[in-house]
């Protein structure tokens, strides 16, 4: 019977993360999933494994150490009792769940197969779930939108609902890794990242952007095409509307979970022309009102 050190490649006196570490990459080199129709490496696997289960736990290793079970986990004979597991079968060694947490990340093609350490070797086993992150753009993610995906695992669409938010993660079932011996596919995990846009930004289910208005637009009112996620909409400027004016489009927000919309909230930007406009200058120098008028004063 093999030396579980032996088949691990360590030194009796390695330490557990060692082990561990050893166990890790040869388990990662010899997997079912990268080795497909390899019966070498299927049974170098399932020794690699099996020696793991013996030297990852503490208390097994400790155990083989005294020479109370062998490389195959079964107890050894005494002279005075043939010991025997608690569910009395002469295998003695067992699995607790804790045995794999390092290898927990949905991320790791092998938490599957560790998780099910100790069981039938052949059973049929799940596949691993699959992670990706998706940018969205905030037009999309409002509106909605199917994205074509190539995966690892093939070419699929992929149906954005409107209203999603950053962080959400949307699953394709059977999309993920192939799963051992006939064991159904994993599934695609899909976390959304929606991306920022120049035009918006979300405040919870409403939407703000900020509009630039010519100074006669400011002093006389008139109609501006404004952006809303849904496309531009004309909207009225009042009379004599300061910079940071607010108006407020209902319904034209952001997508709610209630099957409505947020607002859409316009802030006004005063904006001069680039180029200096000397008959503006030629009003400004003979306005004798505008020089009364000290703005700083009346927000004080």
């Amino acid at each position: 019977m093999a030396d579980p050190y032996e088949t691990l490649d360590v030194a009796r006196t390695a330490t557990q993360k060692e082990i561990q570490k050893a166990y890790r990459k040869l388990a990662k080199k010899l997997h079912p999933d990268l080795n497909p129709g390899d019966k070498d490496a299927e049974e170098r696997f399932k020794q690699v494994s099996a020696a793991y289960a013996i030297l990852g736990d503490e208390e097994n290793r400790r155990r083989f150490d005294r020479g109370e079970i062998d490389g195959d986990g079964t107890e050894v004979p005494t002279r005075n009792a043939h010991r025997r597991s608690p569910k009395g079968g002469d295998t003695a060694f067992h699995r607790s769940s804790g045995d794999f947490a390092d290898f927990g990340d949905v991320n790791d093609l092998f938490s599957t197969y560790f998780s099910d350490m100790g069981r039938s070797a052949n059973r049929p086993r799940r596949g691993q779930d699959l992670r990706y992150k998706l940018d969205v753009s905030l037009i999309d993610a409002g509106a909605g939108t199917t994205k074509t995906i190539n995966a690892s695992t093939g070419t699929f669409d992929l149906q954005i609902p409107a209203g999603i938010r950053d962080g959400q993660v949307l699953k394709i079932e059977g999309r993920g890794q192939s799963g051992a011996f006939d064991g159904p596919a994993g599934d695609a995990l899909f976390e959304i990242h929606v991306l920022p846009d120049k035009r918006f930004s979300l405040d919870g289910d409403n939407l703000r952007a900020e509009v630039p208005i010519s100074i006669r637009e400011a002093v006389l009112g008139g109609r501006v095409e404004v952006p809303t996620i849904t496309g531009a909409v004309a909207v009225t400027v009042p009379p004599n509307s300061s910079s940071g004016k607010s108006l407020r489009l209902k319904g034209k927000g952001y997508p709610n979970r209630f099957g409505g919309h947020g607002d859409m909230l316009i802030s006004l930007k005063v904006v001069l022309p680039q180029v200096l406009d000397p008959e503006l200058v030629n009003f400004m120098e003979n306005w004798s009102e505008g020089e009364q008028f000290n703005p700083r004063a009346v927000h004080a």
